[in-house]
């Protein structure tokens, strides 16, 4: 089984946004600045057959490249908070394109979660803390609500894999789809 995933990879110029916003916030545990990105799909533990039929329809999307921008902070977790997240511009063509690929990691047999898709870069994930810690990062969250990175040009989808440890997750390309056509 293989832990996997298809999404967009960010540029230095975002991620150094990122980092800067992730300093400005009290999170209890920040990802590395190397793991930022956009999870288009995420396919779970997959077989490898599953994997690959996945693999073979991403490789016959086509999409123009996307024009994306960061906006915004958000929380998981509601009253018990366990990722804080910066937020994607609205993209019509960002959803078009994650339902055609969620479409395509189903019909390959992933085991794709239900949930409803909120584009978002992942700043800080973490056990929930304690109330008074919680009520700061909450302030903190909505006192960077005017964050903006970007936009930049994503040409294209990357999938990979997810070797998780107890502290962090390491992840490997596994493939590129360059996006052109439409």
């Amino acid at each position: 089984m293989i832990r996997a995933f298809l999404g967009i990879d960010l540029p230095e110029e975002v991620r150094a946004a990122l980092t800067l916003q992730q300093f400005l916030l009290p999170l209890p545990r920040r990802l590395e600045p190397a793991a930022f990105h956009l999870t288009l799909v995420f396919l779970g533990e997959v077989a490898e057959p599953a994997l690959e039929a996945a693999h073979d329809g991403f490789s016959t999307l086509r999409a123009a490249p996307l024009t994306l921008a960061l906006q915004g902070l958000g929380i998981f977790g509601g009253d018990r908070p366990r990722a804080v997240w910066a937020g994607l511009a609205p993209s019509d063509p960002l959803m078009a394109l994650q339902a055609r690929a969620e479409r395509i990691a189903r019909l390959s047999g992933c085991p794709v979660d239900h949930r409803r898709f909120v584009p978002h870069v992942t700043l800080g994930r973490f056990p929930p803390p304690p109330l008074a810690e919680a009520m700061r990062l909450e302030r903190a969250v909505a006192a960077g609500a005017g964050f903006r990175a970007g936009p930049w040009q994503a040409d294209r989808l990357t999938l990979w894999q997810s070797h998780l440890s107890s502290r962090s997750a390491r992840y490997e390309v596994l493939a590129d789809y360059p996006l052109w056509g439409g």
